[in-house]
């Protein structure tokens, strides 16, 4: 796949060694790709990635892989605190107030051959496809309600799950009771954490458990229809599914 690499970023540092791991979707809330390249290679910003997609298609790469972008700032994702090291960051040109408001088919297609891409030279695997607020679900929200997750994984580059039967879901909450772990936010929270989501504070702050059920929401629910028992069941079969893809 062709770059364009005239315009690069002086935002980054060593990744120390660390392995690639994860790719991290993110959307730039600006104007336009002029100003998202602007932005993103300006030194006083202290803001890059690896990569830009515009509506076109266009992929401009403004950081090599082998440095570390200053795209995830602080996040958490299974157990790592410091994903900038560990993760490729693609920010896509779409702002949901601006006339970029679309997650065009040019711009899914480059997307998606970047990430099949990165998958088979880094061998990351499909539940490591991510978004910014899945690895800081307390401050942001791209890339959004509307990204379209299912073109990736009709596309087979991230993981789907299936729906579990209720005696499956029984399963699943009788091995949590055997950890004393009984009560459905209980067992979201857990559920959650095992995943991969950043769950630490949550006890200490309610208003981190809206926060955290909403960016899940946002990414894995037809935001049509987001009923508590949808949330909880959906959460279920991502941690069974999770659990069979790992093991």
């Amino acid at each position: 796949m062709k770059y364009i690499t005239k315009y690069k970023s002086l935002n980054y540092n060593s990744r120390n060694n660390a392995k690639i791991q994860l790719i991290i979707i993110h959307y730039t809330a600006l104007k336009n790709t002029l100003d998202a390249i602007s932005y993103l290679c300006n030194k006083e910003k202290k803001v890059s990635s690896h990569y830009l997609i515009s509506q076109n298609g266009t992929v401009y790469n403004l950081v090599d892989d082998k440095f570390r972008a200053w795209h995830a700032g602080q996040s958490f994702w299974q157990d790592n605190t410091d994903i900038n090291s560990i993760s490729i960051g693609i920010e896509l040109d779409y702002n949901p107030r601006g006339k970029n408001n679309k997650f065009s088919f040019q711009m899914m297609s480059s997307l998606e051959k970047i990430i099949l891409d990165k998958q088979i030279k880094y061998k990351i695997d499909k539940n490591s496809i991510l978004g910014h607020s899945d690895i800081a679900p307390y401050r942001k929200i791209d890339p959004g309600n509307g990204f379209p997750w299912k073109v990736l994984i009709s596309s087979k580059i991230v993981l789907g799950f299936k729906k579990l039967k209720k005696n499956e879901i029984r399963i699943i909450e009788e091995w949590f009771n055997n950890y004393n772990v009984k009560s459905k936010k209980q067992i979201i929270i857990m559920a959650m954490s095992l995943i991969g989501y950043d769950t630490r504070a949550i006890n200490n702050n309610p208003k981190f458990y809206n926060k955290l059920i909403s960016a899940y929401r946002s990414r894995y629910l037809n935001k049509n229809n987001w009923s508590n028992k949808l949330v909880y069941k959906t959460i279920i079969s991502h941690l069974f599914n999770f659990m069979l893809t790992k093991s």
